[in-house]
């Protein structure tokens, strides 16, 4: 069990090494750098909770980060019609180069991720993650 935690602080830790070039040239902080790219990657996910649940991103965090993204002009507030308690944030037109070079580099830190492996391992490995995640959704569906 444990060599599963390294591995995931190791994929953290390796890839907030892999951002740090970008993030100095975009003048963002890690943290509003992951904020905007998750909005960018999942946009059926548009709100600050949605970045608190999904991300595990302290609210705290999340309101101090997307405040900075809102008055740089990278993000957009819109309130949601008929409950004028949810509000969306939205990626504005700024946003989207550094989104695009964001997902170029993940796309470069999947590859060195899966260097060495042959296709057929990449997609034994996909199928696998697949199936996790099905059996999590039957967990969470048994928990309600």
């Amino acid at each position: 069990m444990n060599s599963r935690l390294e591995t995931a602080k190791k994929f953290s830790l390796a890839y907030r090494q892999v951002c740090k070039p970008l993030c100095r040239e975009l003048g963002l902080p890690q943290t509003a750098f992951d904020i905007l790219m998750f909005l960018g990657n999942n946009p059926g996910y548009k709100t600050a909770r949605d970045i608190v649940e999904i991300r595990r991103i302290k609210a705290n965090l999340v309101s101090v980060h997307v405040d900075r993204l809102v008055r740089e002009g990278y993000l957009q507030r819109q309130q949601v019609p008929g409950d004028r308690r949810k509000t969306e944030l939205h990626c504005t037109d700024k946003a989207q180069p550094v989104i695009a070079k964001g997902r170029l580099l993940q796309e470069k830190f999947f590859e060195k991720l899966f260097d060495g492996m042959e296709q057929e391992e990449r997609d034994a490995f996909s199928a696998a993650l697949h199936r996790i995640e099905e059996n999590l959704d039957m967990i969470l569906e048994e928990e309600t």
